[in-house]
């Protein structure tokens, strides 16, 4: 018998989430700070250290942040699942009720309901009641290190690509230079994250692309009116 070799999107979830939520808040945040500073009229070297800072700054804040938020799901996953173990040591008939009513609500007959709880119990009951009660798998679980480091990683090549393009465009058409490669980078990641996670390419491509050139007209018009008023 050959092993089943079968593999779906869902087993990307976790670090694609992450990925793609760098790469595109390290392209978006960086090329909108960039255009505004740009907008606001300064020189070239000053846009380039620019960009470095919001980099280094933007890499640091996402490893972070991602860190702080993925770590609060696990303690929750570890105290649910603290307190289901509880409740299996101290209750097993009433949890293998409710292990058997989750299969009859799923359209499984009541017998053979009771039947598969009392063996699934009997093999792994915290296992069984963690993925069909609580919703946690091995798969889904939170995962604090590898999700800020996946998301700062990816904000760091992200980022990297708008600043390339300031080092080598002229600056007096940098601003048209950041935002129609950033726009292109962007569409590129929505279709690629697209393609990893199973969606259709061009709807990827286009929600990633829209909410970037939006954030960047803002920021350029902020620079814009600032940089005049100063």
């Amino acid at each position: 018998m050959t092993k089943n070799s079968e593999t779906h999107n869902s087993s990307r979830i976790g670090w694609l989430r992450a990925a793609v939520l760098g790469a595109n808040d390290g392209i978006v945040s960086t090329a909108s700070l960039l255009i505004g500073v740009a907008a606001a009229s300064t020189t070239h070297n000053t846009l380039v250290l620019t960009g470095i800072a919001g980099l280094v700054a933007g890499a640091m804040s996402m490893a972070a942040g991602e860190y702080v938020s993925v770590h609060s799901q696990a303690d929750t996953e570890h105290a649910d699942l603290s307190k289901e173990k509880k409740e299996i040591e101290t209750k097993p008939v009433a949890e293998h009720r409710e292990l058997a009513e989750i299969y009859i609500g799923r359209g499984v007959e009541p017998a053979l309901a009771a039947q598969v709880a009392n063996q699934l119990m009997a093999h792994d009951a915290l296992g069984s009641h963690a993925r069909d009660e609580l919703g946690i798998s091995e798969t889904l679980s939170a995962k604090p290190l590898s999700a800020a480091f996946a998301s700062a990683m990816s904000f760091i090549v992200g980022a990297i690509l708008p600043v390339a393009v300031t080092l080598i465009a002229p600056i007096e058409n940098v601003i048209v230079w950041i935002s129609i490669m950033s726009l292109a980078f962007l569409a590129s990641l929505g279709a690629a994250a697209a393609k990893a996670g199973g969606a259709p390419l061009l709807r990827g491509a286009w929600r990633v692309t829209f909410w970037g050139a939006l954030a960047m007209l803002i920021t350029a018009v902020v620079g814009r009116v600032f940089g005049t008023l100063v």
